[in-house]
């Protein structure tokens, strides 16, 4: 059932950009963030008879993608890990790996998500406050907006290489405030 909602070949055109912006800011590592994205796709192929179809596909690889980085910090033995799995652990009595086809619901979120991700949301809407003005609208308008890059280049007057520089300069700012000011 899963595949017939689910198109796998559009994935890394669709979301490769959306899962890459959330996972760098969490690893603030791009190798190790492509690594957990491809990691991603491929537990999403082989969980995919458990997609029931209750979200999107982008919210599914989102919620894959987020054990994925558990896993990563659990590996490292980080406090931050650590913080992490205390979170978003479902509180089996199990030490093993997360396992892809237990997701758990993305619409089943407690009180503690919700605080979790608006308290997010602040750090983030903080730090983009403290960039230049013009380089936080031209990130919003590609990383959260979604806007083409052409029609983004047009109305600030940029090439494409100037505008992914400037995404790559932002995601390391970002990445560096919230490291101080979240995590």
């Amino acid at each position: 059932m899963g595949l017939d909602l689910l198109h796998p070949e559009k994935w890394v055109d669709r979301y490769s950009d959306y899962l890459y912006n959330y996972t760098i800011v969490r690893v603030n590592d791009h190798e190790i963030a492509q690594d957990l994205i491809s990691e991603t796709f491929l537990a999403g192929l082989k969980s995919k008879d458990n997609f029931k179809g209750d979200a999107s596909e982008r919210t599914w690889l989102i919620s894959i993608l987020k054990r994925k980085i558990i896993d990563h910090y659990r590996r490292i033995n980080s406090n931050k890990g650590k913080a992490e799995i205390r979170v978003n652990y479902s509180g089996e009595d199990s030490e093993g790996d997360w396992l892809e086809e237990r997701v758990k619901d993305p619409f089943d979120k407690t009180a503690e998500d919700s605080l979790e991700n608006e308290e997010l949301g602040l750090a983030i809407l903080n730090c983009l406050g403290k960039l230049d003005d013009r380089q936080a609208q031209i990130f919003k308008k590609k990383t959260i907006e979604n806007f083409d890059t052409e029609a983004i280049c047009n109305e600030f007057n940029i090439t494409p290489s100037n505008l992914w520089v400037i995404i790559h300069r932002v995601r390391r700012s970002l990445a560096m405030c919230l490291q101080n000011n979240w995590f």
